[in-house]
Parts: structure tokens; C-alpha cells; sequence
């Protein structure tokens, strides 16, 4: 769930750069970078923290060029270390810059590949750098010079025969363009747009719409399945479908918790999608408990909000903001160990008293993962004085791993794993739990609408991994990498190697 970004203007786009990235920030807090391109060189800036924190004024005066691209990095495995930081860079050929948002299933092998086969050398345990490196070396077996859209195109294509899993990808070939490209299931989001400007057409490609709505642009599309968009320095822009069976597969949870409420996805309104979600919970609801008690309904900021505000509205029972949000604190799902996470919900969130007091109080929450957030806000609503607390999620129970670059963690980790929704009530300490239905949830975020998306990636609700590579070897693999004890213990390794770097 990284945030990417690249923009081709016609003026300095640092700063553009740094804006776009901090609408993305919800994507990730662990790391930014950005890399600008001026008369054939190339001017990096990345390390560890929030885009604010980043880059300073003197950083910002050094990103120099008319075009440039972005990263925002939230870990699915391993360390957190500032080495790690993208866009990654090789000199050969040309000098190309990269930034990714997903996850490579095959990564061992391609590695393996690159080393034996491509002769190149990976510095890191990224498998966007492995992505870089299988990118650059099929544009340098062309043999150009100077590469055209045709070189560019046809390397994207041989990406997509070699690397499996799901990617958006933006890259920069120095002093020629940016390229950005999707994988043949479309299961990490990607847009592009434009700007009209005194000196001429601008364009951006980013994770996300919502980017380029504050920066002025204008949405073209989503990039479709396998499609690869090219944009010259001079502001020419090509597009190419480059994968041979492309299958229209988006991750279904980017709509549940990922992406912003005001976002595009697909051609799909992330918001209306979740107002449709509180409709079906509501629905459900009044089906299983047509006779229930609940007195308020109330969110758990931030990303439940529209989902809790429709379902109020649905079963005629007041809407209200029970906990007070400290804006200065991360997203506990993507925050590296369990402890850090616990030690999180009582910073992050505060109930007020007058709320709870006395009531039947549904909570509503976009999803349960670990069940870390949810136990300790249920005991916070009970301390507040709460009569029952009934609990709801807009979306299914996670019962399986994601592979395809969100930290979903361990199967062993996830509450619902082989348990019910019964057992899961029992652990997180509700009254009563309602989770959505599988079919529900595609159903909103569908809408009513005529998409031509084939189906949604759906694989933390029903384990299906629509690359269809996926086998209990890798998954036993995965979990090993992704425990929060792996975590922990890489996380205190890289500490002392970044300390040891900086000084």
C-alpha cells in the first residue's frame, strides 16, 4: 500500500511532487523520496519518515527539473530501513529511476534470474529494486541510444512476461520520459491526468485521483490491465496495452480501508462505494435483528465514517461522533509490531463520556484485521459507560494473508482465522458482531453502474489469488517474513545499521 507519483511539466515540479505525496501520505509513513531529472542529471532526495519530516527547504531547492517522481513506502515485509527508501536507481541503461506500489510473488526467482542470467547485482531485500532491475535490462537488450516509445512499450511487455503479482509502477529514464504501468490483473491502482498551463500541456501519473484533483489536474483514466502510459520530456504522451491476457482484477480492499473517500478508483467512487457499504450492513441488520436496541450509531475514525453515517440513516437511529481523533498519530493497521500498535489506539482515540453513556452503542469499523483496535476501543466504550456495545465491519472477516502488497499479516495473526463470528464476538469483547457479506461488499462497490472490471481481488475474505500462483509453500513462506517478530528484530537490526550510516 505504497503511494506512487510522477508528473512531466514544464517548470520546476518539486513542488508539485511534494504535494501529491502528501495527499498520499495515507498510503504510507515509513518512508518518501523524490527524484528530479535537469539537463541529464538526476537529483534524489529519500530516507525514513513523513513527507513533511523528509524534506526540508534545502532539500527541496537541490530537486531540480521539469519532471520527477514520487514514492511513499509502508512496509508488507522485513525492516523499516531508510536503505529501502525509494524511487531505486540504476545507471544502465540511460540512468532509470523507480518507484512501486504492490508486491512481486516470484520475487526469488526473478532475483536469481537478474544475478545468473541479466548479470546485475540487487542491493537490497526490495522487490522494487528486482522490478527496476528486470525493467532496465530488457530496455538495454534493445540496443538504442536513444529510446522510443516503441523500446519502452516493448520492455514494459517483457516485464510482464517475467514479474508476477500485483504492481504500479512509475519510472523515469533520464532525460527522456516517464513511464507508468500496471500489471495484467490491475490489482494496484494507477490514474493519469493533465493540466493546461501558459507554457503548455503538464501530466501526472499517480496511486490515485485524488492527487491530481488538488494539484489542478484533469483525470483521464485509470491505466486498464497491463497497460503502459509513456510521456516524453517534451510533453508527448503514448499508451499501449502490453500484456497478452489481461484480466480486470482491482484489490476489492482499496475501496473498504486504503484509498481516500474522495478518490476515483476504476470508475468508481470510493465514497459512494462505502455509503453503499452501510446500506448492505443495515440491510443485514434488520434481517438478523429486526427487533434490536441500538440507541447510537458511531464510527471509528476515520475510514468507517461514511459506511456508519448510511447504516444510521438506513436503520432511523442517530448518528454520533463518540471518540475525539489525535491527528498526530499514524494508522495503527500499518504500524510495524503488535506493541506499537496497542500502545497506539489509547494515544490515537478518546471517547467522549456523554456518548456512551447509559446506551446501546453500535460501533462501526471499515474491517478487523488482528483485532488489536477494536478490542481495546470496545473496552474504552465500556469505560465511557456504555450498556452494550454491539460492533459491526464494512467489511467480510479477513481470514486470509494479501500477497499483493498490503500488510495483511500471518494467517495466525488475523483474528478471524478459522474462527466464527461467534468466536471472534467472544474475543473482541462485543455483545454481538456483524460482519458484511462477501457478495454484499462486491455489490457495493460495484454499484449499479455498468463496469467492465471481470472481478475484484477478494483474497483476504476468501482466500482466491487471482494470479493463480499462490500455494501454501509461498503463504508459509510469506507468514515467516510478515510475523511481528520478524518485524521487530529486523526493524532494531536496521536501526542500528541506518545510526551506524549517519554517523
Amino acid at each position: 500500500m505504497c503511494g506512487i507519483v510522477g508528473i512531466v511539466g514544464k517548470s520546476n515540479v518539486n513542488q508539485a511532487l511534494y504535494d501529491a505525496l502528501t495527499v498520499l501520505q495515507h498510503r504510507g509513513q515509513d518512508a518518501a523520496g523524490i527524484v528530479t531529472s535537469h539537463d541529464g542529471r538526476l537529483f534524489l532526495r529519500k530516507d525514513n519518515g513523513l513527507v513533511r519530516d523528509v524534506f526540508q527547504q534545502r532539500h527541496m531547492q537541490r530537486l531540480v527539473g521539469n519532471m520527477g517522481i514520487g514514492h511513499i513506502r509502508y512496509p508488507t515485509a522485513g525492516s523499516s530501513s531508510s536503505a529501502e527508501a525509494q524511487p531505486f536507481y540504476v545507471n544502465s541503461p540511460y540512468g532509470i529511476t523507480l518507484a512501486h506500489n504492490g508486491n512481486l510473488t516470484n520475487v526469488d526467482q526473478l532475483t536469481k534470474e537478474i544475478y545468473e542470467s541479466d548479470l546485475r547485482h540487487v542491493n537490497t531485500n526490495s522487490d522494487s529494486e528486482v522490478l527496476l532491475n528486470v525493467f532496465a535490462h530488457e530496455l538495454a537488450v534493445r540496443g538504442k541510444l536513444q529510446p522510443t516509445e516503441e523500446d519502452v512499450f516493448a520492455a514494459v511487455s517483457k516485464v510482464h512476461e517475467r514479474c508476477r503479482g500485483g504492481y504500479a509502477v512509475v519510472a523515469m529514464v533520464t532525460g527522456y520520459g516517464i513511464v507508468g504501468f500496471r500489471d495484467p490483473n490491475a490489482i494496484r491502482p494507477i490514474v493519469f491526468g493533465q493540466r493546461h498551463t501558459d507554457e503548455g500541456v503538464e501530466y501526472m501519473i499517480a496511486s490515485e485521483s485524488v492527487s491530481l484533483d488538488v494539484l489542478g489536474f484533469t483525470l483521464i483514466r485509470d491505466l486498464a490491465p497491463g497497460e503502459a502510459v509513456y510521456i516524453t520530456e517534451e510533453g508527448k504522451l503514448f499508451t499501449r496495452q502490453c500484456a497478452q491476457n489481461p484480466t480486470y482484477a482491482p484489490c476489492i480492499f482499496e475501496h473498504v480501508y486504503l484509498a481516500r473517500p474522495d478518490s476515483i478508483m476504476d470508475g468508481i467512487s470510493v465514497y459512494k462505494a462505502r455509503l453503499r457499504m452501510g446500506e448492505k450492513l443495515a440491510d443485514k441488520i434488520l434481517r438478523e435483528r429486526p427487533d434490536h436496541d441500538i440507541d447510537v450509531v458511531i464510527p471509528i475514525p476515520d475510514t468507517s465514517r461514511t459506511a456508519a453515517l448510511e447504516l444510521a440513516n438506513r436503520l432511523g437511529v442517530k448518528f454520533r461522533e463518540g471518540f475525539v481523533k489525535n491527528r498526530y498519530i499514524g494508522r495503527t493497521f500499518i504500524m510495524p509490531g503488535q506493541a506499537a500498535r496497542k500502545k497506539s489506539v489509547r494515544q490515537k482515540l478518546n471517547a467522549i463520556e456523554l456518548e456512551f453513556r447509559g446506551k446501546n452503542v453500535m460501533l462501526v469499523d471499515d474491517s478487523i484485521v488482528r483485532g488489536t483496535t477494536c478490542k481495546q476501543i470496545i473496552q474504552m466504550a465500556r469505560e465511557a459507560g456504555a450498556k452494550n456495545v454491539y460492533f459491526c465491519s464494512a467489511a467480510p472477516a479477513v481470514r486470509y494473508p494479501n500477497v499483493y502488497g498490503i500488510d495483511m499479516p500471518s494467517a495466525h495473526e488475523l483474528i478471524a482465522h478459522g474462527r466464527s463470528t461467534e468466536e471472534v464476538c467472544e474475543l473482541i469483547g462485543a455483545d454481538w458482531l456483524v460482519y458484511q457479506d462477501l457478495p454484499d461488499l462486491i455489490e457495493a462497490v460495484s454499484g449499479s453502474k455498468k463496469i467492465k472490471i471481470d472481478n475484484f481481488d477478494c483474497a483476504v475474505f476468501d482466500g482466491k489469488y487471482v494470479t493463480g500462483d499462490i500455494d501454501e509453500a509461498y503463504l508459509n513462506k510469506i507468514e515467516q517474513a510478515r510475523n511481528d517478530a520478524t518485524k521487530v528484530k529486523a526493524n532494531a537490526v536496521s536501526a542500528i545499521i541506518d545510526l551506524y550510516n549517519t554517523n
